[in-house]
């Protein structure tokens, strides 16, 4: 498959966070691997002038899905903290937009669309095409592919600038599967004419 970058396209970077990657307190294992070719996705789309959308968590020190609260994961991405902040080596332009989710202690958020301003965003910019990259590849790189196409935008999913956590070894592959069962179109670099 060749895709054109159009007017009615942006790019979603999910997650590149401190804590998400290697060194971090609920690291990816390998995530900072995809940072480089995030980074050539990043000047593709900031060269055609499409806009760019960088998720993060923005949790409180006792957000609810912290274990010490009962929730299934270390404390992690706590506001302001250097576990939140963007990992140094990716090259956001200056005009990125910053989607903050997960910002109250009541409610998880694995997805960029739970209780945020992304799809207004998104329709303010008359968005139809959505290219997903980003961590971890079956918790909220999936429901943020799973939300944008409920919101009914073409979704891409891009293979090469996505990493699992794999808590069980094939969650995902299995993740990619579902999103393209789904309606997502998997691609990867090589398939942009540039």
């Amino acid at each position: 498959m060749n895709v054109k970058l159009g007017s009615g396209d942006a790019l979603v970077i999910v997650d590149m966070q401190n804590d998400f990657l290697p060194g971090g307190s609920l690291a990816v294992p390998k995530g900072d691997a995809i940072i480089p070719v995030i980074n050539r996705y990043l000047l593709l789309f900031h060269d055609h002038g499409r806009p760019i959308f960088a998720t993060r968590d923005w949790h409180p020190p006792d957000h609810c899905s912290f274990r010490p609260q009962g929730g299934p994961w270390p404390p992690h991405c706590i506001a302001t903290t250097s576990g939140a902040a963007f990992h140094a080596d990716i090259n956001f332009p200056i005009n990125t937009q910053i989607i903050s989710k997960a910002a109250s202690r009541e409610q998880d958020a694995y997805s960029a669309f739970t209780d945020t301003q992304m799809h207004e965003l998104l329709q303010q910019a008359s968005i139809r095409r959505l290219f997903v990259a980003g961590v971890a590849t079956e918790y909220c790189v999936l429901n943020t592919v799973i939300d944008a196409l409920q919101h009914h935008y073409t979704t891409f999913v891009l293979e090469d600038a996505i990493c699992a956590i794999n808590l069980k070894p094939d969650d995902g592959v299995n993740a990619l599967q579902a999103m393209t069962r789904l309606g997502a179109t998997s691609i990867r670099f090589g398939g942009f004419v540039v």
